[in-house]
């Protein structure tokens, strides 16, 4: 019997609590756990390796006040702070992001009812957040479903010789939300920086990462984020990471989830991507989100 396999029927001996493969390319349902209690050091090892060999797991049924979240995230690692010169979203004016982020279309949230495309949080960053867990307060009737992209199998999935000419590229990441804050994009979109537009703040990390747990290699690249391959021919470059997009939007890389009211969804922001399908303005979607601290990608 395998040591993942015995943590995990340990862990539902002691607690009760299951955890069930989706039938998806990604991601477990976890049963029967109440994240207000205690967690023994056999759950959460449990939980932990359950993350690395699923890259989301779905928590059903919670029901916790904001310090029970905060609470029951640490046992994760410890709240995502940004760096105070790089914006990320709801940054201040001292460049510290709150424990909680709200999403939702309300007065007090962010990002509205639009559509977001596949994306990994704070790439832009030195060091992205590890993962994040997203918490159901109220989900529209129809649409704001959650898409996850699984990047090991992304990669995996590349022929040799794509391989072969990514696997030591560096990609710069851009900020976003410079350009918000100079007026947003009202011009054309630049999903690749050609040597005619402005730079902006970024940073560079390995197109190709290896994940610091399991040391498995990963496509790590958004769908539509500027980007530059550093001393790669701009026009061979901006070809490259179009085929790269096109190729991580093949749904069989994608587990789409469903929201329900009390839904805790834990994601590794490290080997997956997540994208967000547009819902009804006249309907509410209300999530709360913590970030996990992270590394500097390799």
């Amino acid at each position: 019997m395998s040591n993942n396999v015995s943590a995990l029927r340990q862990a539902e001996t002691d607690a009760g609590f299951r955890i069930v493969p989706l039938t998806a390319p990604l991601g477990a349902e976890v049963h029967g756990l109440d994240g207000r209690q205690d967690l023994s050091a056999e759950q959460i090892l449990a939980l932990k390796q359950a993350l690395r060999d699923h890259h989301i797991l779905v928590f059903k049924n919670q029901s916790l006040e904001d310090a029970q979240f905060v609470r029951f995230t640490s046992w994760f690692g410890s709240v995502f702070q940004p760096h105070p010169d790089f914006a990320v979203l709801s940054s201040g004016k001292d460049g510290k992001a709150p424990d909680i982020v709200k999403v939702a279309n309300t007065e007090d949230g962010e990002l509205s009812n639009i559509a977001l495309p596949a994306h990994t949080d704070h790439q832009w960053t030195p060091t992205p957040s590890a993962g994040s867990l997203l918490y159901a307060q109220e989900v529209p009737e129809e649409g704001g479903e959650t898409i996850w992209t699984n990047l090991t199998l992304a990669y995996s999935a590349l022929d040799s010789e794509t391989k072969n000419e990514i696997d030591d590229l560096k990609l710069i990441n851009y900020n976003p939300f410079v350009r918000i804050k100079n007026g947003g994009y009202n011009g054309p979109f630049h999903g690749y920086r050609t040597p005619d537009i402005e730079p902006i703040q970024g940073t560079e990390h390995p197109l190709v990462r290896v994940h610091p747990e399991t040391g498995e290699r990963l496509l790590y690249l958004s769908v539509r984020t500027e980007v530059e391959i550093p001393g790669y021919d701009p026009v061979r470059g901006a070809a490259l990471i179009a085929r790269l997009r096109e190729h991580l939007q093949n749904p069989s890389f994608s587990y789409t989830h469903r929201w329900q009211v009390g839904d805790i969804v834990y994601w590794d922001n490290q080997a997956t991507l997540h994208a967000r399908n547009a819902f009804p303005s006249n309907q509410t979607r209300r999530m709360k989100r913590i970030s996990l601290a992270g590394s500097r990608p390799f």
